[in-house]
């Protein structure tokens, strides 16, 4: 059973992380951000120091189910196979070995069978 997060817990480990490293740590605060969760609420008072470094934390966040875009459709529900949820098409290697495939043996069917009058 996976643990739950604790969102204020982590905040306010990220602030302990990051506020050593506050070059100016007698600056007044520049941020205030609240959190309610069903665990409870919280109320941080963040420095410019500290809010910058949140800000860059989720900028640079990328979430580890983001597999890109499916190049057919756009959509964006690529699965560990680089599967297409939406549209059905198979991306990378394995899906470029498919789909070469798929055009050969289409390229073989035409050709076995003829399209004129016998």
């Amino acid at each position: 059973m996976t643990t739950p997060l604790d969102p204020a817990a982590v905040i306010a480990e990220f602030i302990a992380a990051v506020s050593p490293y506050n070059p100016n740590p007698d600056a007044a605060p520049v941020a205030v951000v609240g959190v309610r969760t069903a665990l409870g609420e919280d109320v941080f008072t963040l420095s410019d120091h500290v809010i910058r470094a949140m800000c860059r934390a989720l900028a640079s966040y990328r979430d580890p189910e983001d597999r890109g875009e499916c190049v057919g459709c756009g959509g964006r529900h690529l699965d560990e196979n680089l599967h297409c949820r939406d549209c059905g098409r198979l991306h990378g290697i394995l899906g470029q070995v498919i789909a070469e495939h798929a055009r050969r043996v289409a390229a073989d069917g035409a050709d076995q069978h003829p399209t004129g009058p016998m």
